[in-house]
């Protein structure tokens, strides 16, 4: 099981260098990669609990941030490269990144050159976003309807100018003849690329098959979720003419964890379910749950609020060093 680590860059109040012990941490204890969180605005209305949608649109959690909009938190993007120049093991990314808010001509240079920043250590994750006061914020309110879209024109200008020393593309979103782009990827034929918020097995299947994708990334999803998700992906793949498994892919899922002194009620309440928030018996449990379940990299994601940035650092530590060893030998 490799582990992954979700920096809180998306707080009410976070710092720089808490940002930088905890990537230095996870750098020491040999995790497999780092991610920053994707965030352009927190709207005035999510204070008043009245977004137009709940949380990442999913069911049973408000229609609100868990950040205040006046809060100090830094944007996930600018930190890769940071990231790559305090790093020199762990892989780093952006779980993920919301495509429509960037040109993908654009977007597919930068992370060509971040990964020569980073020695060849880029994750690319890519998803549509969810919430439209954020689109207007980044003026692609247009785009919205055809969000998904937009990531799978990305998905292929990306590949494109990665592998071809000149390129070109006639889209909805891109169009422009052909040119050359600089520099490619250390990685070839580029980064690994994930995707993020498409639970629709038959549509992933298609994506996974046609694009040739490295991983998956979902939030807060059960042992139950995993198994489910990956069953219904593999019979999809199944009925294609394609040689891609399930097996194939990183299956990584990004989940509030918190080791805690006294037992905690983990029984099932959605996405609010305290599935990493528990004793250590409850959270080595847990991570044994979900690697029979094929949760291939837990992406440990420190909560909100309420939970300093150094109880988090212990937290990771006992996890590396005293509940994977459980866990693995299960």
């Amino acid at each position: 099981m490799k582990l992954a680590l979700y920096l809180p860059n998306f707080r009410t109040k976070v710092t720089i260098k808490e940002l930088e012990d905890l990537t230095a941490l996870a750098e020491d204890l040999d995790f497999d990669s780092v991610w920053t969180l994707d965030r352009i605005v927190v709207p005035e209305a999510s204070d008043r609990m009245e977004l137009q949608h709940s949380f990442g649109m999913m069911a049973g959690l408000p229609k609100a941030l868990p950040v205040a909009a006046r809060g100090e938190w830094f944007q996930g993007y600018p930190l890769i490269p940071w990231l790559a120049a305090k790093t020199s093991k762990v892989r780093i990314g952006m779980s993920i990144i919301d495509t429509p808010y960037r040109s993908p001509g654009v977007l597919a240079t930068e992370l060509a050159t971040i990964d020569h920043l980073a020695n060849g250590r880029l994750n690319v994750g890519v998803g549509s976003g969810w919430m439209p006061e954020e689109f207007a914020a980044a003026s692609a309110a247009h785009i919205f309807p055809k969000r998904h879209k937009h990531v799978r024109e990305t998905i292929e200008i990306m590949q494109g100018i990665w592998e071809n020393e000149l390129f070109e593309y006639h889209g909805e979103f891109a169009d422009f003849e052909s040119c050359g782009f600089g520099v490619k990827p250390l990685q070839k034929p580029g980064p690994p690329i994930y995707f993020s918020g498409l639970k629709d097995p038959k549509r992933s299947a298609a994506r996974i098959a046609k694009y040739n994708l490295s991983g998956w990334i979902g939030i807060q999803d059960s042992p139950e979720d995993i198994k489910n998700w990956r069953t219904a992906i593999q019979q999809e793949l199944d009925a294609l003419d394609t040689q891609r498994s399930v097996d194939d892919l990183v299956i990584s899922s990004m989940i509030w964890t918190v080791i805690t002194d006294q037992e905690v009620d983990q029984s099932d309440n959605g996405k609010v379910t305290n599935l990493l928030v528990g004793t250590e018996a409850q959270v080595t449990d847990r991570l044994k749950a979900y690697k029979d379940a094929g949760l291939d990299m837990p992406m440990f994601w420190p909560p909100f609020a309420d939970v300093p940035v150094a109880k988090t650092l212990d937290d990771l530590k006992r996890i590396k060093e005293e509940i994977l060893p459980k866990v693995e030998a299960s």
